[in-house]
This record gives structure tokens, sequence and C-alpha cells, in this order.
């Protein structure tokens, strides 16, 4: 555990963890601290306070000071000569004819460095620019590119809602927003309608994104079939998210009516008709199951006696086939052996002899 500060360095900037190094600063001091860039002049937004270890990055840079009356003005006189600088450098990239847009212009603190912010739509060169601007001020020059989004903070506006835009007023990050969200809260699709002053999906739709997919998640999908309080199934037509409501389509006789209900009296019709149908409809299940079961095996056993009767009638009735293709056969024979004896009678030479004796 550390005991740190939070130091922000302009408006819903990032709060940076300084060592308050024995100084007794409170919510709203202005302080002198040094950073990568250097000497920098920042408010403190959050008093000192123990935090983990790992929730710091190293090494924790101290305070140097606090601010004094000479650093105030100090701090105001650079604020108007970043007016200056960014008309200068305005015109120097009109003469350079680069395709990039000019955001902001800062000084640091103790002079020296002097930072643009610009946006384009791919890589620029700026080799030519950034030394006529360093002829031009006698120091040094950083240029920075950044996005739509951080461009929209840099210099704020109104939203669609009539209110200040939520980066410039306590967004310190971007969270990442998806269509789905705006799904989720049934609104329109169109971009015009859900997109901010930077162009890209508004900030606000992660607002609620919680709540609306905990809502979405107790109602039913439209289209789909409910049982109601009455014990009729309906068609569910629309549901209300905010209010938990739904309208079922029911059938009553020829006609078709539109009925609205709560997600709760559904979801208690619906715990009702489950616990009876557990404590009434079990036991007359069990039964039939049984029965059914029973059923199954004594129709298994009779078709097996009548296989086996079918079996035995079958060789018997081979057997019985056999037999009489044996006697036709044999009967055959001895009528083949009667026919030839029959005929060879007139041919014997015996007979022939005594007729010619």
């Amino acid at each position: 555990m550390a005991t740190v500060v939070g130091v922000r360095f302009r408006t819903v900037g990032k709060i940076y963890y300084f060592d308050p190094k024995g100084f007794e600063v409170t919510r709203g001091t202005n302080v002198i601290v040094e950073t990568a860039r250097g000497v920098e002049f920042g408010t403190v937004i959050m008093g000192p306070k123990e935090v983990d270890d790992e929730s710091i990055v190293a090494p924790l840079k101290p305070l140097l000071r606090i601010a004094t009356e000479d650093d105030i003005a100090r701090e105001s006189y650079n604020r108007s000569r970043e007016q200056e600088a960014y008309a200068v450098c305005k015109e120097k990239i009109r003469e350079h004819n680069l395709e990039m847009k000019l955001i902001r212009a800062e000084y640091t603190f103790d002079n020296n460095k002097l930072l643009f912010y610009f946006t384009a739509d791919g890589r620029i060169d700026f080799r030519n620019l950034v030394k006529d601007l360093a002829s031009a001020f006698r120091t040094r020059i950083e240029l920075r590119q950044i996005g739509v989004r951080d461009e929209t903070k840099m210099l704020g506006g109104i939203g669609i809602c009539g209110r200040e835009l939520c980066c410039h007023t306590f967004l310190t990050d971007f969270a990442p927003v998806s269509i789905k969200m705006a799904k989720e809260q049934n609104l329109s699709l169109n971009p015009t309608k859900i997109s901010g002053t930077c162009g890209r999906l508004m900030c606000c739709l992660n607002n609620e994104a919680e709540t609306y997919e905990y809502l979405n998640s107790r109602l039913p999908k439209q289209g789909s079939y409910v049982m109601t309080p009455e014990g009729v199934t309906g068609r569910v037509q629309s549901v209300s998210v905010l209010r938990q409501h739904i309208k079922v389509i029911v059938e009553n006789g020829d006609e078709r009516e539109i009925r609205e209900y709560s997600i709760d009296e559904i979801n208690e019709a619906k715990r009702r008709r489950e616990e009876g149908n557990r404590t009434y409809d079990a036991p007359a299940e069990q039964t039939k199951r049984k029965n059914e079961e029973a059923k199954a095996r004594t129709d298994k056993s009779d078709r097996g006696e009548k296989k086996g009767s079918s079996g035995k009638a079958k060789e018997e009735n081979t057997g019985t086939k056999t037999e009489n293709s044996n006697k036709n056969a044999g009967n055959g024979q001895s009528k083949n052996k009667k026919r030839r004896r029959h005929r060879k009678k007139p041919q014997q030479p015996k007979n022939e002899g005594q007729k010619n004796e």
C-alpha cells in the first residue's frame, strides 16, 4: 500500500498518481509536478489515499511544490500564447497544402515544448512543417495525430439531448460501444439518430446497456407463445421493456383478443402450472408408464410364442412335403419299371424261337 494523490492536467483528462511527499493538499489544489513531458501545472482531483502497489505505475514521481501566485500567472500566460501558436500553425499548414485539421496548440509549463494536436484521414508527411514551426517559435515542436472522439472531447459541444457532451464533462475514458446496445434498447438503427457529434455511436448507449440486458432477459421473445393467468395459450405481440409488460393475442372462440399482462403475472401462472403438473399428473404418468411397459412385455412374449408355433408348423409341413415327394418319387419309379418290363416282353428271344419252331 502506498499513499498517493490524483492529479489532472486538463479538463476531463486522465488522473495520474503522484507521491504527496509530505505536502498537505486537498481536492482543487494547484500543484507543480514532473512528468515525462517535463514540468507540468496540474490540479489535485483526488486527495491523499492509500492504493495497492499493483495500480501504481512505477516509478511514482513526487510533487515538486504547491503552485504559487507566480505559477498560476505563468500558466494563464501560456494559455494566451497557445492561441497565437494555433493561428501561426494553421497558416503554415495552408502554405504547405497539407490535408490535416489542426485541433489545439498546447505549451508545457516550462515552455520547453509546444504540442499541436491534429486529425487526418491517413499518414501525413509534416517534416517540413515541423522545421518551419521550430524556426518560428524557437522551441521543441511535437505534432500528435488524434482520433475524432478525442477531437470532440477537446473542443466540446452540445449533444442531441440538449446537454453538454458527456466526453467533455465527465468521461475520462472511451468505453467500447456496439450496435447491439442500440438493438437491446429498441432504438432506431438510423445512423443519424444514434451517432454523436463525432460521427461515432453515442457513448451514452453504454450507460443503460447493462440494465436493458437484464430487463430483456426476463421478457419472452416477440412471436413466442406463453400461458396466460386464465390458462389460455397466446402469442406475444409486443413487449414493453421498461414497464415489464407484454401484449398477448388470445383466441376467444372465432375472435382474437389482445390482452396485456405483467411479466410477474405470466411467471406466476407458469409456476402454478408446473407445480400442478408435478403434484397431480406425476402418479398418473407413473402408472401409465408401468402399464405400457407391462403391455410391451406381454406383446413381446406373445410374438415369441407365435414365432415358435409357426416355426414348428413350418417344419411339420416341410416334413410331410418331403415324405410325400419321396412317396411320389417311389411310385413313379415302380411305374416306370413296370412299363419297361411290359415293353420288353414281346422282344424276348425265347418267344421268337418258339414261334420259329
